[in-house]
C-alpha cells in the first residue's frame, strides 16, 4: 500500500488530501481502508525521503501531501526554471497579499485603509496569479467582497493552513525605537554629546 500511496502523490501536480488517497485505494481495492492505516504509511514515506541522500521529501501542504525539494536545492531550481521571473509580485502586491494574509477575509476597503492606497491593480494581479480569492461578501454596507488566501498561496509558501504563518512578533524587530518623529537613544545621546 505504502508504494500506491507514493506513486500517487508523486504523479499528482497539487497535493493529495489524505480522503482522496482513501478513497482512491477504495476503489481500487474495492475494500474499506482504515485511516490509521493511511497515517501509517505517509509516516514510513516521510521516513523513507527524509535522510540527505533525497534531493525532495514529503510535506503536509496546502490540506494534503505533496512530493518537494528540500530548502538546500531552492535556488539551483529556481534558476533552472525561471521561476522568480513566474512569479515576482511588486512591492504593492506583497504587501496587499501580506495584509490579506493576515487579516482575511477582508474587504478592499480595510485593505486601503491599511495601505493607505488604492489597491485595485494589486487586487487584480493577485486573483490572476491565484494568491488570493473572493471567499464572499461582507455584511457591512454595500456587501463589499472579502478576500483571503487561496491554495496556491499556501503551496507556494509552503504552508498548510493560514495558522502557520509566522506570528507578526517573530517577524518584526524586538523593540522599535526608531519610530516616526521618535529618536532612538543613540541619537539623543549623539545629540546630547554634539551639545
Amino acid at each position: 500500500m505504502v508504494q500506491h500511496i507514493e506513486a500517487m502523490i508523486f504523479a499528482a501536480e497539487r497535493p493529495v488530501a489524505k480522503v482522496e488517497i482513501i478513497e482512491t485505494l477504495q476503489k481500487s481495492s474495492e475494500h474499506a481502508i482504515d485511516p490509521q492505516m493511511i497515517d501509517d504509511c505517509l509516516e514510513q514515506i516521510k521516513a523513507k525521503f527524509a535522510p540527505q541522500d533525497f534531493s525532495f521529501g514529503l510535506v503536509e501542504v496546502a490540506g494534503g501531501f505533496q512530493f518537494l525539494t528540500k530548502s538546500d536545492y531552492h535556488k539551483t531550481l529556481s534558476i533552472h526554471l525561471n521561476l522568480k521571473a513566474k512569479t515576482r509580485l511588486s512591492t504593492a502586491a506583497m504587501e496587499t497579499l501580506a495584509i490579506i494574509a493576515y487579516r482575511q477575509p477582508i474587504t478592499r476597503t480595510s485593505i486601503e485603509q491599511i495601505r493607505g492606497v488604492n489597491c485595485d491593480y494589486s487586487l487584480q494581479k493577485l486573483l490572476e496569479k491565484e494568491m488570493i480569492e473572493i471567499v464572499g461578501r461582507s455584511v457591512g454596507p454595500g456587501n463589499p467582497l472579502l478576500y483571503a488566501t487561496s491554495e496556491q498561496f499556501m503551496e507556494h509558501f509552503g504552508i498548510n493552513s493560514p495558522k502557520d504563518l509566522p506570528q507578526l512578533k517573530e517577524v518584526t524587530p524586538a523593540f522599535n525605537a526608531n519610530e516616526v518623529g521618535t529618536a532612538s537613544e543613540e541619537e539623543r545621546d549623539s545629540a546630547e554629546a554634539a551639545e
